[in-house]
C-alpha cells in the first residue's frame, strides 16, 4: 500500500547500484568508455573469396547460407553491428566482413574456418622418431601427446592415448580395401608411411569427407593418423560450449553436448572401440581435416556429452566453440586481405551531431523548470541519473559481450531517453491532477503514482516489445537500434520507480512544498484550484 512505501529504502538501493556500477566499469587496467562502432571509429575489413575444385559451380544459395553462418558467428561476439555482404555472383564471388575496431587473428581465422567436426577411429599412429619407453607396451595411464585431449564429461571417461613411442601400426586388413589418393598415386597405406607434417599442408585444414578415410596430423604436426570414416559428424552434435572445468583444476575446454542420433552412436563408437588394443581403441576428434584431439576408451560412453580439453587459450576455446555451435560452412574461404578502414563519419558531422543533441537536450531541460519548477528540477536530475546508468551500462557490456555504440545506437539511446522523460510527465500530471480534485500534496504525489504506475509500465511494455521485434528481425544497424532501445528502458523503468518517485516523495513531505508556493511547480492556486477546496483530502 501507498502509506508503507519509504523512499528512503528505495534511494539507498538506487544508490548502491550505481556505486556497483561504477565499480565495475572503472575496474583498473580495464577499458573506461564505451566501444564505438564502424561509423563513429572505423573497423576491420576482411575480404574472402571461396575456394571451389576446378569444375564445381557455387550456387546462390551456397553463398547465402555462408553469409548467414559468418553473421552468426560474429555476432555471437556481442551486438557487434558487423557488416556481411557478398560481391559478385558464382565462384568469382567475394564475402567481405566488416567489424568495428581492430580485429584479433582469432576473429579472422574463426570467419574462414570451415568447422566440419568428425569423430573418426583411429587406425594407426606413428608418433615420429622413437622415443625412450621403459616397457614394449605403452601404459594406459600415460599421458597423451603434447597437443590438446579430449574425454567425456559423464562417467566412465575417455581416457587419454599412450606416451609418445615409435609407430604403433595396425594388421593390414584393417587398411583394407586400400582407398587410393585423390592423384591415383599410391595405396592408402603407402601415403600414410610417407607423410611428412611438418612438410606437409594438411595443417592448414582441408575439406574432409567423413565417409572417407582420412590421413592427417595432430594440430602441432607432431603425431600423424590414419583414420576410418567417422562414427559422427558435426550435424550430431546440439550444442558447444567453452569454459573452465568444474572442478577448478585444468585449462579451457570446450563442452560438447551430443544430439538424440549423436548419443546412440557416440554410445556404439565408445562401445565398439572400448573392446579393441592400443591404437584402435582411440578416437580422433577431426577439424577441417586436422586431428584435434585423439582420446583412447576404457569404457562405453552413454551420457551423450564429450569434453574437448587441453592446451586451449580462452580465445581459442571460445572461437572454437563458436564455429562448432554455428555449423559448418557449405564452402571453404581465403582469406584475399585484411586492412583497417577509417570511420565512415567525419569528425565535423560527429561534432555537428553533439551539438546538436546537446542543445536540444538543453531545450527540453529550460522547458522543465519553467513549466513544472521544483518538479521540473526532479526530471533534470533523473535524466541525469538515467544518462550515468545507461553510460555505465555500455562500458560494461562493451567489455563483457562486444557491445558498440553506432550511430543507430546513439538514436536508439535518444528515443529511450524521451521515453524516460515522457515517464516523469505523466507522474507530474498525475499529482497536478489530484491537486486539481482537491488533494492535499501527500495524497495527491501517492494517487498520482498509483495511476501513473500503469501508464509508465504500459508505455515501456511497447518499448521493449517493439525492441525485441526489432532485434529478432533484423540484422545490422539496425538491430543496434533495437537492442539500446530495449536496454534503456530497463533503465527507465529502474529510475522512474526507484530514483523519481522517491524523490517526489521525499520533497512531497517537505513543509515548503505543501505551503503551496508557486515555485512548487504544484501549488492549488497556481493550477486553478479554490483555497477552500485545497484542503479537502
Amino acid at each position: 500500500m501507498a502509506q508503507h512505501y519509504r523512499p528512503g529504502r528505495s534511494l539507498l538501493i538506487f544508490t548502491v547500484g550505481i556505486i556497483g556500477l561504477l565499480v565495475w566499469a572503472f575496474l583498473p587496467g580495464e577499458r573506461h568508455t564505451p566501444k564505438l562502432g564502424l561509423d563513429l571509429r572505423g573497423g576491420t575489413q576482411v575480404i574472402m573469396s571461396p575456394s571451389v575444385a576446378a569444375g564445381e559451380t557455387l550456387s546462390q544459395d551456397q553463398l547465402n547460407q555462408t553469409v548467414s553462418i559468418i553473421r552468426q558467428r560474429v555476432d555471437g561476439f556481442g551486438v557487434a553491428e558487423s557488416e556481411v555482404t557478398i560481391q559478385g555472383t558464382g565462384n568469382g564471388a567475394k564475402i567481405i566482413v566488416t567489424i568495428p575496431g581492430e580485429t584479433s587473428r582469432t576473429v579472422v581465422d574463426q570467419l574462414k574456418t570451415t568447422a566440419q567436426l568428425n569423430f573418426r577411429p583411429v587406425l594407426a599412429i606413428d608418433y615420429g622418431s622413437p622415443q625412450p619407453t621403459a616397457s614394449a607396451t605403452p601404459s594406459a595411464s600415460s599421458s597423451a601427446s603434447p597437443g590438446a585431449s579430449a574425454s567425456a564429461s559423464a562417467s566412465p571417461s575417455a581416457s587419454p592415448s599412450p606416451s609418445p613411442s615409435p609407430t604403433v601400426s595396425v594388421a593390414p586388413e584393417l587398411l583394407v580395401p586400400p582407398i587410393q589418393s585423390p592423384d591415383g598415386a599410391g595405396d592408402f597405406a603407402n601415403r600414410f608411411s610417407a607423410l611428412d607434417c611438418a612438410k606437409s599442408d594438411i595443417l592448414k585444414g582441408s575439406t574432409d569427407d567423413p565417409a572417407q578415410y582420412l590421413i592427417s596430423c595432430e594440430k602441432d604436426g607432431s603425431v600423424k593418423y590414419a583414420l576410418a570414416p567417422a562414427d559422427l559428424v558435426g550435424t550430431d552434435i546440439e550444442s558447444a560450449t567453452a569454459g573452465l572445468p568444474q572442478q577448478g583444476a585444468g585449462g579451457w575446454q570446450i563442452d560438447l553436448q551430443m544430439t538424440t542420433d549423436g548419443a546412440k552412436k557416440f554410445a556404439d563408437s565408445t562401445t565398439k572401440l572400448s573392446a579393441l588394443e592400443t591404437p584402435n581403441d582411440q578416437f580422433a576428434i577431426v577439424l577441417d581435416g586436422v586431428v584435434i584431439s585423439a582420446p583412447s576408451v576404457n569404457e562405453p560412453i552413454l551420457g551423450g556429452s564429450a569434453v574437448i580439453s587441453g592446451s586451449f587459450t580462452a580465445d581459442e576455446a571460445r572461437a572454437l566453440a563458436q564455429v562448432l555451435k554455428y555449423g559448418a560452412l557449405p564452402v571453404a574461404l581465403d582469406v584475399d586481405e585484411v586492412q583497417q578502414i577509417s570511420p565512415t563519419l567525419g569528425n565535423d558531422q560527429l561534432k555537428a551531431g553533439l551539438i546538436a543533441g546537446g542543445f536540444g537536450l538543453l531545450l527540453v531541460i529550460v522547458y522543465l523548470l519553467l513549466y513544472y519548477r521544483a518538479l521540473g528540477v526532479i526530471a533534470v536530475v533523473s535524466l541525469v541519473a538515467a544518462a550515468v546508468m545507461t553510460y555505465l551500462v555500455f562500458v560494461i557490456l562493451g567489455r563483457g559481450i562486444g557491445f558498440t555504440l553506432t550511430l543507430s545506437g546513439v538514436a536508439g539511446a535518444i528515443v529511450a531517453i524521451g521515453i524516460t522523460a515522457d515517464s516523469f510527465i505523466i507522474y507530474f500530471e498525475r499529482i497536478r491532477d489530484e491537486i486539481r480534485e482537491g488533494k492535499r500534496l501527500r495524497a495527491a504525489v501517492d494517487q498520482g503514482w498509483t495511476r501513473a504506475r500503469r501508464t509508465i509500465l504500459a508505455a515501456d511494455f511497447v518499448s521493449l516489445l517493439s525492441a525485441a521485434i526489432l532485434y529478432y528481425l533484423s540484422v545490422g544497424s539496425v538491430r543496434g537500434f533495437a537492442f539500446t532501445l530495449g536496454l534503456i528502458t530497463f533503465v527507465d523503468i529502474a529510475v522512474a520507480f526507484m530514483f523519481t518517485r522517491s524523490l517526489v516523495t521525499k520533497l512531497g513531505n517537505s513543509k515548503w512544498m505543501n505551503a503551496g508556493s508557486s515555485w512548487t511547480g504544484v501549488s492549488p492556486t497556481r493550477l486553478g484550484v479554490k483555497a477552500s477546496t485545497s484542503e479537502v483530502n
